[in-house]
């Protein structure tokens, strides 16, 4: 049997070390400005927790003697040392071949690998305890113990259910709008009485079953907690799916004894919970809510799926759009997921600069929920070189439209629909919104008339006396109101 080298009292000085980078991290990635330093912040605490654990839990030969160490096993650690080669290696491979607009699924896949890591560590756990170092001579699993492997594993299982269906959504392989089942409520709570019931009983009677009930049981409910939040709420799920990786990760922590895991997983954990209440109150949704699952929804809810109403709508042409923009002294820019697909940013950078050379006033206005994942929209305007002064959020401008010669709205949808002040029976009711209708003129860049948003409901703003239709795709469209502009000697 492997034994666990003895412990290095500089390990708690490495691990301090790496906590304290990470908390850097943290607080450099709070602006875009200064995320790149905090994403450096971060690789260079983990890299030093990594070391630090391999070299205090290198698999060491046992000689003749009790607790007598005679070499590390090379076996082992080679093992060791192959499966983190190959991590990274698809780890680096995913990060240089996604795109941008993939970057939620990617964030909702890697919460689901945490997830299914602590129960791994929490199923190897249970079944070797001794290795573990969390039994008695006799086999049996201490309390304590019980307690962290039995969070850990419903934390962990209920991530990575919750993720892989998250994912699903963002993927596009299933469906945005909200999946009602009926008496989901009494299936939820009665799941999820009976997970935390046998995690109790967990402490008395460590059978199998009573293990195996838990994790089947956590990974249901991961499902079902996830399926009937609608799109436009996905992004709160991708942020609170984050918290739960952390929890799952800390409670992991507790049963290796890795000072370097609860810390960092306490901190993710902590910060993922404390962006989902940001992101809940800006978003007008219930914070229990959230955790509960299927906020955002009603069985009622309209808009998803409904057949669309044929109304009148005002066409346009990038040749209008440029000569309305040029005139204007006001223009505030709101940019959405279609931006991000058609990857327009640099196209609508170049427009806006346009613009500012002839005098005109421009800002951008951002969702906290624009694009599908929190601060989309503000990292691809910061790969554009757009200043930070010109961005503001929902709050710091959202009064400003009434003043505003021109809305530009670009690939966005549900987070400018008005339904969402006016329409009970809307999937997105109670959301706060950009308030574009309130422009003189709208122009709002849109693929198609026959799509509707993520969360699946027309929006009344593309059938306004203000509006106009600048039907294509994104960043074609921005190419040619910049050769319209250019081309009409403004």
């Amino acid at each position: 049997m492997h034994e666990v080298a003895p412990i290095n009292p500089w390990v708690a000085l490495a691990y301090l070390a790496s906590g304290i980078l990470f908390i850097l991290a943290l607080r450099g990635l709070s602006s875009p400005a200064s995320s790149r330093r905090g994403n450096r912040f971060g690789m260079i605490g983990m890299t030093i927790a990594v070391v630090t654990t391999l070299i205090t839990h290198a698999p060491w030969k046992s000689g003749d003697a009790a607790n007598s160490y005679v070499g590390i096993d090379v076996t082992a650690m080679a093992e060791i040392l192959g499966a983190i080669a190959i991590g990274a290696i698809i780890g680096i491979v995913m990060a240089r071949r996604i795109a941008m607009t993939a970057m939620p699924q990617l964030v909702a896949a890697f919460h689901s690998l945490v997830g299914l890591a602590a129960v791994a560590v929490a199923a190897a756990a249970y079944l070797n305890p001794g290795a573990f170092h969390i039994a008695d001579e006799i086999g049996q699993i201490f309390a304590v113990s019980r307690i962290e492997m039995g969070l850990g594993i419903a934390i962990g299982a209920i991530t990575f259910s919750g993720s892989v269906i998250a994912f699903l959504k963002l993927n596009g392989n299933m469906s945005g709008a909200p999946i009602m089942l009926p008496a989901r409520h009494v299936i939820n709570l009665g799941t999820l009485a009976a997970i935390i019931g046998l995690v109790a009983y967990f402490l008395t009677d460590q059978s199998p079953w009573v293990f195996w009930t838990i994790t089947a049981l956590s990974f249901l409910i991961g499902f079902l907690l996830i399926i009937p939040i609608g799109g436009a709420d996905m992004p709160v799920v991708v942020s609170m799916l984050n918290s739960y990786s952390g929890w799952a990760a800390a409670a992991m922590g507790f049963t290796l004894g890795n000072t370097a895991m609860i810390i960092t997983g306490a901190l993710v954990g902590s910060s993922g919970a404390i962006l989902s209440y940001i992101m809940c109150r800006a978003m007008n949704r219930s914070f229990i809510s959230v955790i509960a699952g299927g906020f955002g929804a009603d069985d009622s809810g309209g808009g998803a799926g409904g057949s669309k109403e044929q109304r009148p709508w005002k066409p346009g042409s990038a040749e209008d759009a440029a000569f309305l923009m040029s005139q204007a002294e006001n223009v505030i820019i709101v940019p959405g997921y279609g931006m991000a697909v058609a990857q327009a940013q640099h196209a609508l950078r170049e427009m806006s600069d346009m613009l500012k050379k002839e005098g005109v006033n421009v800002k951008y206005a951002i969702h906290p929920v624009a694009g599908r994942m929190p601060g989309h929209m503000n990292v691809l305007l910061a790969e554009a070189n757009v200043p930070y002064d010109e961005v503001f959020e929902l709050e710091d401008i959202n009064g400003e439209f009434a003043q505003c010669d021109v809305a530009f709205v670009i690939g966005a949808n549900d987070v400018t629909n008005p339904a969402a002040k006016t329409d009970k029976s809307s999937p997105i009711y109670g959301m706060p919104v950009l308030d574009v209708e309130k422009a003189k003129t709208v122009l709002f860049v849109k693929r198609s008339m026959g799509g509707v948003g993520y969360a699946g409901v027309d929006n009344d703003v593309f059938y306004m006396d203000q509006t106009m239709m600048l039907l294509g795709d994104a960043k074609k469209m921005a190419d040619d109101i910049v050769k319209a502009l250019s081309g009409s000697g403004h």
